[in-house]
């Protein structure tokens, strides 16, 4: 698969995908062996894993998040995508958090506006 750097592909292909089960964001002392992602900062290292892993490990996972998946093959030079992600939420007032993998984004908000900024996005897709 060829990573996509154009901003009006990327958008018109980028299929949101809402996964089904909350995440959270915790600072942990020791690793989580289901993380979906980890972040060494100086003050500790961010751990961002299932809600239900976090807790089966001892640690708070603080507030409920929504993960919604772009399936597109985003570039990790591409320009504009997170910007326009972050604006057609911004607009809904959902705040979003966008984590880039190799080969796709990840985006955490609120799990109680889920299906809205699932919408907006696919919204977006179609623009």
């Amino acid at each position: 698969m060829t990573a996509i750097s154009d901003l009006s592909r990327l958008l018109a292909t980028m299929e949101p995908v809402l996964h089904a089960v909350p995440y959270g964001f915790a600072v942990a002392a020791r690793p989580i062996p289901a993380a979906f992602a980890t972040v060494a900062e100086e003050e500790g290292t961010t751990v961002i894993a299932r809600q239900a892993d976090l807790q089966a490990a001892g640690v708070d996972p603080g507030p409920a998040f929504a993960r919604i998946s772009l399936t597109v093959h985003s570039d990790l030079a591409a320009v504009g995508l997170t910007a326009a992600l972050a604006r057609a939420l911004a607009d809904k007032g959902i705040s979003a958090n966008v984590i880039a993998g190799f080969h796709h984004d990840h985006i955490f908000l609120p799990w109680d506006r889920r299906q809205e900024a699932l919408a907006a996005l696919q919204e977006l897709s179609r623009a």
